[in-house]
């Protein structure tokens, strides 16, 4: 949406001019409107200023407020009620304007929107519902107070001709305060003008053969042309053929000729039906005009956005899917044949599920049920592909819903990439992050995780062995870390050499190592434990002519379903320490 920067006046001439036409217009209505000796019946001059107020800077409010606050109380006191009118009239017509101008920009923020819907109906509001009303209790007590005319038939007065003359001409004083005919006219092709001057031509003659010629009141057939303009000129022409209607019904009206002779009444009650008519013409177009103008500006908006994305998908090396509420691919990008195999004519009208491994395809459906219901997110999926290309092992699908007219769901965009070298880089890095630099046996981590695993296995019988290598640090004071680390890389190694195939080995931390003997009770696990202390009979060879003997102590456990993972290690831990104190290469059971 395209937005108009508020004006900022710096000059003192401009307040001055404000004040001035102002005052000519409020002149001119008093002059001629004035049928019955009290309020105007025409009243023209606070649309002026409301559009002025509506266009500029609060910072110009003041200066304008002023002038033509002076300009309201000149008018009235030379050819209106006369000067105890000035001021109570004055003080209430800039109240109208300001309040309509207030509560236009609370609701409409600091800028207005040229050619959308919503500021016309908050200026619509805001002058019917609010600022007329409680500016026409004033006005009619004031000219009751003054005139001859009584309270009601003033405020009815006041207010049909301050709505109605604020409804017809403040949005065409704000496009043209803004500068819209400037720059339709620097927009528009010479073809578009030539239309908009033949429509605007047929327009103005139909509307002089209803009020000057026609013998029947045919008020009806200016809004054929009327509503043509609206959608093949837009708001702009709408503008212009509400100033040739007014010009040339006003004349009429005025003259006492033309279908509103047929209306009983004085001329005061003709000239308020045709701003009546005036006013219901205006708004019969302009919100026509203003929301063909949004869905244009929008059908450009898709337009540009079709074209970019097309690019993307085009060019992209990622695989783009279009893909209905049901699943079922409805367009596919060009890359789809070199990422995944299949010429992208192929894959339309096939089910998007079709491309995943069954293993990961429920998993891909919620993905995509998912992005359905929370339209607003982009969501992502990992699968297998179920027929891959060389070195295509695994893909990630980003996924996010399309939205309709109504806000609704009405399919999915999906990006799919190839993550087969991002899982290969992740997978190393957990085979690295899994393992002991050092010794090669599993980490901590991977150990403690293989512990929890085995603990919630339904069924399991199996034990956990707890080992601490017998004065270690010894070791490494005596013949120094070097050669420690190397008794260390020995120990794994001896140890692993009479685990069976299931069973797995960790370093928890310095010397002390956990082995989990899978499917194996304490008294197996007991024989098992003594068969590897006898690996370690024969000394640890760690240089050319030093040999090192190493023993260990060790507690174990029965694992049991029921406690956790902490509870295991403590009570190895508890066995363990009575093995240290009790002589150190020896076993102790968990209590």
């Amino acid at each position: 949406m395209s937005h108009i920067a508020l004006r900022q006046p710096s000059s003192w001439i401009a307040p001055v001019a404000t004040g001035c036409v102002y005052f000519v217009v409020a002149s001119l209505a008093l002059i001629v409107s004035r049928f019955e000796g009290g309020l105007a019946f025409i009243w023209c001059a606070n649309a002026f200023l409301m559009a002025d107020l509506l266009t500029s800077r609060t910072a110009h409010w003041p200066r304008a407020i002023i002038a033509c606050g002076v300009a309201s109380a000149a008018a009235t006191a030379w050819v209106g009620m006369g000067p105890a009118a000035a001021v109570p009239m004055a003080a209430i017509n800039i109240a109208e304007s300001l309040i309509v101008a207030l509560l236009c920009r609370w609701f409409v923020a600091d800028r207005l929107e040229i050619g959308a819907i919503r500021p016309l109906i908050v200026f619509v509001v805001a002058l019917c519902g609010v600022a007329n009303i409680v500016a026409g209790l004033a006005a009619a007590l004031v000219a009751s107070t003054l005139t001859s005319v009584s309270f009601w038939p003033s405020f009815v007065q006041w207010y049909t001709g301050h709505v109605l003359g604020g409804l017809t001409c403040a949005p065409i004083l704000i496009m043209a305060f803004q500068g819209e005919v400037r720059r339709w006219m620097a927009d528009a092709s010479g073809r578009a003008k030539l239309e908009a001057v033949l429509l605007l031509g047929l327009f103005a003659l139909t509307t002089i053969h209803v009020f000057f010629w026609a013998r029947y009141p045919l008020l009806f057939a200016p809004l054929l042309p009327l509503v043509l303009i609206a959608f093949r000129v837009g708001h702009m022409g709408s503008a212009a053929a509400v100033i040739l209607l007014a010009g040339i019904g006003g004349t009429a009206t005025m003259a006492g000729i033309g279908p509103l002779t047929w209306v009983t009444g004085d001329i005061g009650e003709r000239i308020q039906f045709f701003q009546f008519y005036l006013a219901l013409s205006f708004l019969l177009c302009m919100p026509i005009a203003v929301e063909l103008a949004a869905r244009k500006r929008l059908f450009q908006m898709l337009q540009q956005s079709e074209a970019r994305y097309r690019a993307m998908a085009e060019h992209s090396g990622d695989v783009v899917l279009n893909i209905s509420i049901d699943g079922v691919i409805q367009y596919a990008s060009p890359s789809a044949a070199e990422q995944i195999g299949c010429a992208p004519d192929l894959l339309l009208g096939q089910a998007a599920a079709n491309l995943v491994d069954p293993h990961d395809r429920a998993l891909v459906i919620a993905t995509h049920k998912r992005a359905l219901e929370q339209p607003g997110t982009a969501h992502k999926v990992e699968f297998r592909p179920l027929v891959s290309t060389e070195g295509l092992e695994w893909c990630e699908m980003v996924s996010r819903a399309m939205i309709d007219e109504r806000g609704l769901p009405s399919g999915v965009v999906s990006m799919i990439r190839d993550m087969s070298r991002h899982k290969a880089r992740q997978r190393a890095l957990q085979q690295v992050a899994a393992r002991d630099s050092l010794t090669g046996a599993d980490s901590r981590r991977a150990f403690l995780d293989k512990l929890d695993r085995e603990i919630e296995r339904v069924g399991a019988r199996s034990s956990l062995l707890l080992i601490d290598i017998d004065h270690f640090k010894a070791v490494n004071d005596r013949y120094g870390h070097g050669a420690g680390d190397r008794v260390l890389s020995a120990f794994v190694e001896r140890l692993r050499s009479g685990l069976r195939a299931g069973d797995s080995i960790g370093r928890l931390g310095g010397e002390e190592f956990a082995i989990l003997l899978r499917d194996s009770d304490i008294d197996r696990s007991s024989l098992l434990c003594e068969r590897l202390r006898a690996l370690l009979d024969e000394p640890i060879v760690v240089g050319a002519s030093l040999a090192i003997n190493v023993t260990f102590s060790a507690g174990l456990v029965a694992l049991d379903g029921a406690a956790d993972r902490s509870a295991m290690l403590e009570a190895a831990d508890k066995a363990l320490y009575r093995a240290k104190h009790g002589g150190r290469n020896c076993l102790r059971l968990a209590a």
